[in-house]
Order: C-alpha cells, then sequence, then structure tokens
C-alpha cells in the first residue's frame, strides 16, 4: 500500500473521531428534564379546561312544528316529514312539538312550509271549514257587472239585488234587497280566509297569485248564507237579474263575524227589503191626477192600489 493511501486514510480517520468527539460534546450539554414534584393528596388537581357552551336559545322565539315537506291526503305523519322553526310570534293554535303532529293525517294535500294545527287534521274542504253551523255556501253566476266591476274580494259584505221585469201576468217592474250583507267565500278559484281567520295552507303562494290575477274573469262567487234565506235567494237567482253591491268595510262586518256574530244577514234583513216599483221610479202615482184649475173635465172615482205579493196593481171600484 503506498503511503499516499495511508495518509489519506489517517486523515479520514482523524476527521471522523473529531466529528464524533464534537458530537458527543453537543449531547452531553443538554439540559437534564425537570424533576416533576411529587402531588400530595392534599392538592386539588388541577382545573380541567371546559369546552365552551354553545349559546342559549333565544327566549322570545316560540317553537313551531312545520311540514318540512309535500303530504299527501291520507297519509300518515312520520317524524322525518316534520322541523320545527323558532319564530317570534307563533300562529294561533300551532303546534310547538312534533309528538303532537306524528302519526296522524290529513284529509287534504298539505304543502311543504305549512304551520300544523289541529284544523290542519278536520275533515273537510275548504268551503265546508269557512262556514259555521247554520250557515250554507250557495254559488252565484257573475260577470263584471253583476260582480261590482270584477272588484269583489272574498271576506267582503255584498246586498244581493234583485230586478223583476215585468212579464205577461204583470206589467209592474220593481227592484229589491233580496238578501242583505252576505259574506262572500270565494271568487273564482279565489278562495278566501277559513276558520278563524287563518289562509288555507293547502294553497301555495304562487297558486294564489295566480288566484288573483284570474279573480277579474271569474264567472261564479260563493256566498254565506244564513239557513233560513237559502230558499228566498234560490228563488231569486231563477225570476229575474241579480246584482251584487258591496258593503263598506268601515261596517267591520267581518270583524263582527270572527267574534262570534254570524247572523248579521238575518239581522238586517227587513219585511220590505227596500222594495221599488217602477212607477215610483217614473214619479207616476196610481191617484188620480190633480186637475188644471177651470178644468171642466169631471173627476171619476179614485183608483185603489192593491198588492200582492211584490207585485202592485191599481183597480177602479
Amino acid at each position: 500500500m503506498s503511503s499516499r493511501v495511508t495518509m489519506g486514510l489517517a486523515v479520514f480517520f482523524l476527521l471522523g473521531a473529531l466529528f464524533a468527539g464534537y458530537w458527543g460534546l453537543v449531547l452531553s450539554r443538554q439540559p437534564a428534564p425537570a424533576a416533576v414534584a411529587p402531588v400530595s393528596q392534599a392538592q386539588a388537581p388541577a382545573a380541567v379546561p371546559v369546552a365552551a357552551e354553545q349559546p342559549s336559545q333565544d327566549p322570545t322565539r316560540q317553537p313551531v312544528v312545520v311540514l318540512a315537506r309535500d303530504i299527501p291526503a291520507y297519509e300518515p305523519i312520520k317524524a322525518d316529514d316534520l322541523i320545527v322553526e323558532r319564530l317570534k310570534v307563533a300562529p294561533p293554535g300551532s303546534f310547538s312539538h312534533t309528538e303532537e303532529a306524528v302519526g296522524r293525517m290529513s284529509w287534504r294535500p298539505l304543502a311543504a312550509g305549512t304551520w300544523l294545527t289541529e284544523n290542519s287534521f278536520e275533515a273537510g274542504g275548504s268551503l265546508a271549514r269557512m262556514i259555521r253551523p247554520g250557515e250554507r255556501a250557495l254559488a252565484l253566476s257573475t260577470d263584471e257587472i253583476i260582480g261590482a266591476g270584477g272588484q269583489i274580494s272574498p271576506g267582503d259584505y255584498v246586498d244581493v239585488l234583485l230586478y223583476l221585469p215585468s212579464d205577461q201576468t204583470s206589467t209592474d217592474r220593481s227592484a229589491q234587497t233580496v238578501v242583505p250583507a252576505l259574506r262572500v267565500l270565494s271568487v273564482g278559484a279565489l278562495l278566501g280566509p277559513v276558520n278563524q281567520g287563518q289562509d288555507d295552507q293547502s294553497v301555495s303562494r304562487d297558486e294564489r297569485v295566480q288566484q288573483q290575477k284570474l279573480k277579474v274573469n271569474a264567472r261564479s262567487v260563493v256566498l254565506a248564507v244564513p239557513e233560513q234565506l237559502l230558499s228566498r235567494l234560490m228563488l231569486a237567482s231563477q225570476v229575474g237579474p241579480l246584482r251584487l253591491a258591496v258593503r263598506s268595510a268601515q261596517e267591520k262586518n267581518l270583524e263582527r263575524y270572527w267574534a262570534g256574530d254570524s247572523d248579521i244577514a238575518t239581522q238586517l234583513d227587513t219585511v220590505n227589503r227596500n222594495l221599488v216599483h217602477f212607477n215610483q221610479l217614473s214619479m207616476q202615482s196610481t191617484a188620480a191626477r190633480v186637475q188644471p184649475a177651470g178644468s171642466s173635465t169631471p173627476r171619476g172615482p179614485k183608483p185603489i192600489e192593491v198588492i200582492r205579493g211584490s207585485q202592485a196593481t191599481a183597480q177602479t171600484p
């Protein structure tokens, strides 16, 4: 082996020895771990950090059970179909716990977003739930003229007027108020509020907007009629043209109805019902006209007015 190789190996081992010594010196200078003081039994254990509590719910908001999806008729409601929303004002009669609705089924379809009450599970359609015992829902044909220019809305109160034209049995013409103060339940497909003044929750908002647009062209109107006045209105609809006269909202008839006064029409009904004959409108009288002064025309016997029902005739004795 040459001297150069021997010198190279010697230098290599020398450098390795120096590096190993330096590294051992560095490791020997690291501080020893501090001794852990024994914990006495009397010393209380260190407090364990508590996880941050979730913020409490707003006590001013009330839970309301709402449908999370559309529910067909006659399908039992499951817990997954319900969610609980917290509202500042809970709708009257609404459920606050899902247990009140789970397992029950409605007699009609319910749309998603509907808040549930006992009325959601009552039998009967929308019209049946818009009237009270002793009332009947009666539909009348209408157009833009009969329906006050198409401006009648559900919840309005209207007087039903009847015009009797002359016919073969009588030449007398008359007009009268057949039934006063009847509540409008629907105009065409647009329904009014159901019991307790609540909107029908089975109708979506888009459907109601579409019905509002078609209200002007409606061809029927449904009125809430007291049972004792039902036959009179039915007969009047067959004997002559009808008109619907809208009553002022300042009369607060709708407020009286929701307060429990449901016989407003019978209270305002009168015997003569504002009967007006054509001869009264034209200022003609069945009595003999006053003769001018100096007239030699003999004055005949005074005719007698005979009234039969809604017809009046003049007869000379």
